[in-house]
């Protein structure tokens, strides 16, 4: 048994004991996923000693490589809460990982160690409304201009994951130099949280929401990074943050796909339980070659983070193979195993209804499957021209 097996193990017993009974009262009894209910579940996972698997130990972490978080985060992603519960969802896993890289020693004392240690939560406003940038980083529409003691901000953001009770929020936005990236701290005034939109999925705390930047003054030490590279430090936080997505989203499709076996094996239809009978069979094969080619793949854009460095052309190109595929399994094996419950399969007290719709967003947020196919065929192309 290596080292990292009793964490998995422990990790596991405590997403089935602690974090699952929680899921259920969100999702059958509308318990709201708010700041009370993280910290709590945060507070367990500590005592628990499963806490930070992004994080490094001097935070509080676990001080994981890649490949590690790889099996534990699967294995808190067995339930919606889980990587929450862990502190390994976004945006923060890839705040954590972009903070890490490019803070400087105040910038992490005054932002990360908080949010490592789960004491705040953060956001970071790229996303704008038509015709800003969404996909395309180049349609960047939010401005920052200097001033005499620092820099003002002026723009539209929506879909800004958390931002209803972050402690502070990254915004990116054009400069004169090119893209850049500004710490603002939750209480600026210029930084203006609206309403949170409807979205399909509810288990984010502070949602997703519309933000302005109304003449928002930050001073010269809120960037982050160095001025007109803001692009280049995306890159960096792009390919660990999408592998986060498939390690966690895999293991809530593991959980279904044993959920769906279960039933089938316990529910008798035409003369013989439903696991006799050879179509069932085949959507249960099917979700197993799905999960083991996710792994494998997983596996191989970890081992490309971990050896060449999250910006590496390596990295990013095996990062964008796995979400692209990982997204789309996940979503198949979640169908199947909802088609697999039959008519319980559309309840949410059964729970894989809800899981169906909380990962549909999953093949959109951190690239659509359609630009991330273009990116890896321009990759492939390149190599052969």
């Amino acid at each position: 048994m290596t080292a990292l097996e009793p964490l998995v193990a422990r990790t596991s017993d405590f997403i089935r004991d602690t974090v699952i009974p929680v899921e259920y009262e969100v999702v059958a009894h509308g318990r709201v996923v708010d700041d009370a209910l993280r910290l709590d579940l945060q507070k367990k996972a500590k005592d628990a000693g499963v806490f930070g698997p992004l994080s490094d130990v001097r935070y509080g972490g676990l001080g994981l490589d890649t490949r590690a978080q790889a099996r534990v985060l699967e294995a808190a992603g067995a339930s919606l809460l889980g990587p929450l519960s862990v502190n390994g969802s976004a945006p923060d896993d890839g705040n954590i990982h972009l903070l890490a890289h490019a803070g400087t020693p105040a910038q992490k004392e005054r932002y990360l160690a908080p949010l490592a240690s789960g004491d705040i939560r953060s956001s970071i406003a790229m996303t704008e409304p038509a015709p800003g940038a969404g996909s395309d980083p180049s349609l960047l529409r939010t401005v920052a201009e200097r001033t005499g003691s620092g820099w003002v901000i002026n723009g539209e953001k929506h879909f800004t994951t958390g931002a209803d009770g972050a402690g502070f929020t990254i915004c990116v936005a054009a400069t004169a130099d090119g893209p850049t990236m500004f710490l603002v701290d939750q209480d600026n005034p210029g930084l203006r949280v609206g309403r949170r939109m409807p979205t399909l999925d509810h288990s984010v705390p502070g949602g997703h929401c519309e933000v302005d930047f109304v003449d928002c003054a930050v001073t010269g030490d809120a960037v982050l990074g160095e001025v007109g590279l803001g692009m280049e430090y995306a890159q960096v936080r792009l390919a660990p943050s999408r592998l986060v997505f498939c390690m966690n989203w895999l293991g809530l499709a593991v959980r279904a796909h044993e959920m769906a076996a279960r039933h089938i094996t316990g529910r008798s239809a035409f003369g013989g339980p439903i696991a006799e009978h050879g179509m069932a069979q085949g959507l249960v094969a099917d979700s197993e070659i799905d999960i083991a080619a996710a792994r494998g793949l997983i596996r191989t854009a970890a081992e490309s983070i971990d050896e060449q460095g999250p910006a590496s052309s390596a990295a990013r190109h095996h990062a964008s193979i796995a979400k692209t595929f990982v997204s789309e399994a996940v979503w198949r094996i979640l169908d199947r195993s909802v088609q697999l419950h039959g008519g319980l399969g559309v309840c949410e007290d059964h729970l894989v209804a809800r899981f169906l719709v909380e990962s549909r967003a999953f093949r959109i947020y951190e690239g659509p499957s359609e630009v991330l196919r273009w990116s890896i065929a321009r990759r492939v192309l390149r190599s052969v021209r």
